[in-house]
């Protein structure tokens, strides 16, 4: 039954901009603090009062709608929006309807293995609501308003998504780019980005669009995937027992897996919409949105192509994980400028520095070993002065212990450095046949894989000091004898 019907999902994305005030006043835009105390007259309302745009909210519009190629609405204006609720103290919201900042856009996303490109219908400039608690007192719902007046891009994508995973890896590359762009911290455990659901379903072949319901303020994509399989689920049933969707606005609730009614949804004569009237339209120039652009960071598909050029040669996987960190992908940018073994050092970020990193809890900047000291490591394994195994496993642990040491000065103190010495190989190599006639006697006869066998011996009993091209020579010669 539910694979005869297709899912349409659009997402409103609400992303919390990375501004030391709010959107109209100076108060702390910062998370936290105790219950309303970044609050103002102005946020809070007072009669009198009047907003003062906050320039920087502008700029990073402006910005993350460039990345997404959109179209800058040169003229654009706020407008208010009118409902009543106890976390918002003016009675309405400052927004923009009309007029948004930005129009149009595109963001591609690869969901197995087959690209896909999300149309965005607009962003807009608006401020945040505060906050109700409903677990801190027993008999009354609170509100902190802190996070009032806090400034928000609303990114409106067109109903182009068909399920939960294309949801999920949507709002993941959307939360890489305003890393990326320094526009938000996108952390959707505090808050910073979230997203309304707007679902509908619709029999496989139809083009009219069903009738939806939105799922508010969904800020865990592991509570996104669940809220939109189980409403994607529950209108099916309604539409197969012979009932209709209702439009409504709901919410889900992560402990039984369920969504259910808030409220019917307004259109948009329900909020009363009219211009601001305290704050006059955003005039954008040519010379303001040259210096935008041209101040654009590296975008992550645009590294991640660099890395798999010519320049760099990695692998579409290799560039895709480097690439999913913006600190990441710039701290192997500037290895890179101390080594030409780039393969080398994408394996080392990758494998090495990234798992530190998370067993740490600690961003990639606080690694303790500098480029110059990790391009050194990788010459000494290049130069075949330490074998790799060896490097990794007892090497690199002590330079994370001791990062002021030069690594070609740790690894002779360790008694790292391998050798070629031909009278201490060959004595070795004597060693290590005489110990094993009887495989001795199997290679010989053919089982020419023998040889790793032999040369692990080598490696053990020199503690990993026997140079391998030597040491695989020699055995080469005494036992093809």
């Amino acid at each position: 039954m539910y694979d005869q019907y297709e899912t349409v999902i659009g997402l409103e994305v609400h992303v919390q901009l990375a501004t030391q005030s709010k959107a109209f006043c100076r108060d702390d835009a910062g998370f936290g603090g105790d219950p309303n105390t970044h609050v103002s007259p102005v946020s809070l309302g007072y009669p009198g009062t009047l907003p003062r745009l906050n320039g920087q909210q502008v700029a990073l519009a402006v910005r993350l709608g460039l990345a997404l190629g959109c179209a800058i609405n040169r003229r654009n204006a706020f407008d208010r929006k009118n409902y009543f609720y106890p976390d918002l103290p003016k009675g309405y919201q400052i927004t923009q309807d009309r007029q948004p900042i930005c129009i149009g856009g595109t963001l591609e996303i690869e969901v197995a293995g087959e690209k896909k490109v999300v149309r965005i219908h607009h962003i807009h400039m608006e401020e945040d609501a505060g906050k109700l608690l409903h677990d801190t007192d027993a008999r009354h719902s609170l509100v902190d308003l802190n996070r009032a007046g806090v400034p928000l891009l609303e990114i409106v994508t067109e109903p182009d998504l068909r399920s939960p995973e294309e949801v999920d890896v949507f709002m993941t590359a959307m939360r890489q780019l305003v890393r990326y762009l320094d526009v938000s911290d996108g952390n959707m455990e505090q808050g910073s980005m979230r997203c309304d659901c707007n679902v509908s379903v619709r029999r496989l072949g139809a083009t009219k669009l069903g009738e939806r319901c939105e799922i508010k303020n969904l800020n865990s994509m592991r509570y996104a995937r669940r809220a939109i399989e189980f409403e994607r689920r529950r209108q099916i049933d309604l539409l197969e027992s012979g009932g209709r969707v209702s439009q409504q606005t709901l919410q889900f609730d992560p402990v039984n897996g369920t969504t259910s009614p808030l409220r019917d949804k307004e259109d948009a004569h329900d909020y009363r919409y009219f211009p601001e009237p305290d704050l006059l339209p955003v005039e954008l120039d040519e010379t303001f949105l040259a210096a935008t652009r041209n101040a654009m960071p590296p975008l992550p598909w645009e590294l991640k192509a660099r890395f798999m050029s010519e320049a760099f040669g990695l692998s579409e996987y290799d560039a895709q994980l480097l690439t999913e960190d913006k600190n990441a992908a710039f701290f192997y940018i500037g290895l890179c400028d101390h080594t030409l073994n780039k393969k080398s050092a994408a394996n080392l970020v990758i494998n090495k520095l990234l798992p530190w990193c998370a067993e740490n809890d600690q961003e990639i900047a606080a690694f303790p070993i500098s480029p110059q000291s990790l391009a050194a490591f990788i010459q000494l394994i290049d130069d075949g002065k330490v074998s790799a195994a060896i490097a990794y496993q007892r090497l690199l642990p002590t330079l994370i212990t001791r990062p002021g040491q030069p690594a070609a000065a740790l690894a002779q103190e360790l008694q790292l450095l391998q050798t070629t010495d031909d009278s201490f190989l060959e004595t070795l190599a004597d060693e290590v046949l005489a110990a094993f006639p009887d495989k001795v006697a199997d290679y010989r006869k053919g089982k020419k894989g023998l040889m790793g066998f032999f040369m692990g011996e080598m490696m053990r009993r020199s503690k990993g000091q026997a140079e391998p091209k030597t040491a695989t020579a020699l055995l080469e010669r005494k036992l093809g004898g």
